[in-house]
């Protein structure tokens, strides 16, 4: 059934919040494991690992919860009608990135796959200069 005009799924930026840190416990309690086989009888292990928490995940959070499937009106703010939701919105990307940052710096999440997601670059000015240094006379 549609939403009468001007009726949100997540009610207000506060509402938005909690989700949120239900999302951030959710991913918390739900590790994913690593799984290795050790010692000389290869007895397997299982190593529990944090989980990044990333916009896409929490997006997809609430539309397993079945509140909605889609943030993207919320995020860019459509005709206007999401302002009071853009300081939410920011500061849950800013968590996701402070989380995925400090997870890639100390070594809990691949630096590279983390450095890409976030826009971020190693950039390297590589300059060459190649000269022919034989001279080849084909007359």
């Amino acid at each position: 059934m549609a939403r009468p005009k001007g009726t949100k799924y997540i009610e207000t930026p506060e509402k938005m919040w909690e989700l949120f840190e239900a999302y951030v416990k959710h991913e918390a309690d739900n590790p994913m494991f690593k799984v290795e086989y050790v010692g000389k009888d290869g007895d397997q292990v299982s190593t529990p690992l944090q989980v990044p928490i990333t916009f896409e995940g929490f997006e997809c959070y609430v539309a397993d919860l079945g509140i909605i499937t889609d943030l993207s009106h919320y995020s860019a703010n459509t005709d206007g009608a999401y302002d009071n939701y853009r300081t939410i919105i920011t500061r849950i990307r800013n968590n996701c990135f402070a989380q995925n940052f400090k997870g890639a710096a100390v070594g809990l999440f691949n630096a590279n796959l983390v450095a890409k997601k976030l826009g971020l670059a190693d950039k390297k000015d590589i300059k060459a200069d190649v000269t022919n240094k034989y001279e080849v006379d084909f007359s």
